[in-house]
């Protein structure tokens, strides 16, 4: 885990203690990488309550419960779905907190409307539901890269504002 990544993960971790809450993972594009950053921390299992990969389209509605009308209309890289993620990692799991992340990593997949680099970042607790879009640059693990950091900066201010 590089530096930056570090100290972001030790301040929610610190936030999250403190707040005696904890958090979850529903992520696509980045495949587990936000959930291996939490849990690359020794003690994480005081604050992390699990992790989804739900890359496909079926496992996005399987396990997160995302209605596959949504996906449909929207794509599975959009705004309603982002947030579907984010809700649906709330109601199945313990965690007062939630992550979800989908996007285009490249280097193939995307078009016109959705660039490669294009990336939905949803946040969700009992008081709230964020998300908002990004474009990174990059080749594929760059995106990745830059998206596990958005969306661990994204939760450290949820956090720290709730």
């Amino acid at each position: 885990m590089n530096g930056k990544i570090t100290v972001l993960v030790e301040r929610v971790a610190a936030a999250l203690l403190a707040a005696r809450k904890k958090v979850c993972t529903a992520e696509s594009c980045t495949g587990g990488l936000i959930a291996k950053s939490f849990t690359d921390l020794a003690g994480s299992s005081d604050w992390f309550d699990r992790g989804f990969v739900s890359y496909s389209n079926q496992a996005k509605s399987e396990m997160l419960g995302v209605p596959a009308v949504v996906i449909a209309e929207y794509g599975a890289v959009s705004e309603p779905v982002a947030n579907a993620m984010a809700s649906g990692a709330l109601r199945h799991s313990e965690a007062d907190f939630t992550i979800a992340v989908t996007g285009v990593a490249g280097p193939g997949g995307g078009s016109d409307e959705k660039p490669v680099g294009t990336v939905w970042i949803a946040l969700a607790s009992s008081n709230q539901l964020i998300a908002r879009r990004h474009r990174f640059e990059g080749d594929r693990m760059a995106v990745r890269q830059a998206t596990m950091h958005s969306a661990i900066l994204a939760l450290l201010e949820l956090v720290e504002s709730e």
